[in-house]
């Protein structure tokens, strides 16, 4: 066991978890697993709560202040966070889409739904005062809750992360304005800080497997029914769909678009970097064999991929935005709660904003999507819903975040005139007119 990777220990927990969810039920050890089990998930969720708000200041803040050099590289910096934020916004789009149309929370047994809501109880009673506040809010409230009055007040609740997202934003705007030997001190600590918290996640993500086995113990036991996993498996499908038309479809075709060069030509260029992205779920991990990849067989130059390529990995974050958005809709369907457009509409907004500051790492992802529940009003302890397939779905959503990269790498180089042939010796013209 101890030489298994993470995601196979979290895979065995789940598997534990479950049958240990359906022996406990047969047996009438309900009480015994909702009083000496659960906890230890409710603690896990805890924790996964408690890093969300240090991981994105600090990951934010950093990914602002490496863009130091967006006054030499003007041009390329804007084009670049322009064409991140764009490709951002339209896979947690598509991720509406397939999840509103799909609508896998509908899978759920009306009486399993009731029991959801019976056991999360409180957090549904605060949504729906939320709720009642925001009709009664006017149209342009949702504008003015987004610049905090006290940043500290604001930082202790994580419903308020679009808040402390917009401070530091601004905050490292400044940092980016000040004279560079004022900012370097700062700058250094707020990089220290990102490393601490995301050895903190590593920690965190020891624990694990316990907590899945924890969650999905009580959850079976507490909602015996086989409609949960159905909606798990329509879940997953929906998350998939949307990858698909990311990796395959969106993709290639900007590349065709934009630059001419066709689809074979590009996976065959990338393809090693999507193969280690998948079995790393790390982008910072893949990064430099994705610039390898980028600058050797598909003709970025150099000056573009050492720019775009390191800052993607910290701000553009497709995959995890669109499984955020089907994650929330999906919990929010199973708690038999109906999202109106200006939720919809705040759920791209955090998640797009939020995966700015999502840590190139495995399962950062989860950590994320606190935030966009907390901001949606959704409970978070919805998060039991998801967690057994997280691990290889956060695999496949890593593949489009490297794969946007080297797409958005090729459309910055492209509008600057920096997309030249492919340096490698098996590079094909074939290839290149596919």
């Amino acid at each position: 066991m101890k030489n298994l990777a993470l995601h196979w220990k979290i895979l065995i927990g789940m598997a534990l978890g479950v049958a240990f969810g359906v022996l406990a039920a047969s047996m009438g050890w309900n009480k015994f697993v909702i009083n000496w089990i659960k906890p230890f998930g409710t603690i896990f969720i805890n924790l996964l709560k408690l890093i969300a708000m240090p991981l994105i200041v600090a990951s934010l803040i950093k990914g602002i202040s490496d863009l130091k050099d967006i006054s030499k590289l003007s041009a390329m910096g804007g084009r670049t966070i322009g064409i991140y934020l764009m490709t951002t916004v339209v896979a947690v789009m598509i991720g509406l889409l397939i999840v509103n149309i799909i609508q896998p929370g509908e899978l759920i047994a009306e009486e399993t739904r009731q029991e959801l809501l019976t056991n999360y109880a409180d957090n549904a009673k605060a949504k729906q005062e939320m709720a009642s506040d925001q009709k009664n809010a006017g149209p342009l409230q949702a504008l003015v809750d987004i610049v905090p009055s006290n940043i500290f007040s604001a930082a202790a609740d994580n419903g308020n992360m679009l808040q402390v997202i917009f401070f530091v934003i601004f905050f490292g705007i400044g940092l980016i304005l000040v004279p560079e030997e004022k900012a370097r001190p700062v700058k250094a600590f707020f990089d220290g800080l990102n490393e601490v918290v995301l050895k903190l996640i590593d920690l965190i993500m020891l624990a694990a497997p316990f907590g899945v086995f924890a969650l999905l113990a009580s959850l079976i036991v507490e909602s015996p029914s086989l409609s949960l996993f159905k909606a798990l498996l329509g879940y997953s499908v929906c998350v998939l769909i949307g990858l698909g038309i990311l990796i395959f479809l969106v993709y290639p075709t900007l590349v065709r678009i934009f630059t001419g060069r066709g689809y074979a030509f590009f996976f065959k260029g990338i393809s090693p970097a999507q193969l280690l992205a998948f079995s790393t779920s790390s982008s910072a991990a893949t990064l430099p064999v994705t610039m390898e990849r980028v600058q050797e067989h598909l003709g970025v130059e150099e000056e573009v991929t050492s720019f775009v390529l390191p800052i993607g990995a910290t701000v553009n974050m497709d995959g995890t935005s669109l499984y955020q958005a089907v994650a929330a809709v999906f919990i929010a369907q199973a708690f038999g709660m109906d999202l109106t457009l200006t939720q919809q509409l705040g759920i791209i907004a955090t998640a797009t904003l939020a995966s700015i500051g999502s840590a190139a790492v495995p399962s950062a992802g989860m950590v994320m999507l606190v935030i966009v529940l907390g901001q949606a009003g959704i409970p978070e302890a919805g998060l039991a819903l998801i967690f057994a397939v997280d691990r290889p779905l956060d695999m496949c959503r890593t593949v489009a975040n490297v794969t946007g990269d080297a797409t958005v790498s090729m459309l910055v180089a492209k509008s600057i005139g920096k997309l030249g042939e492919p340096k490698a010796k098996d590079w094909d013209d074939h290839y290149k007119a596919a």
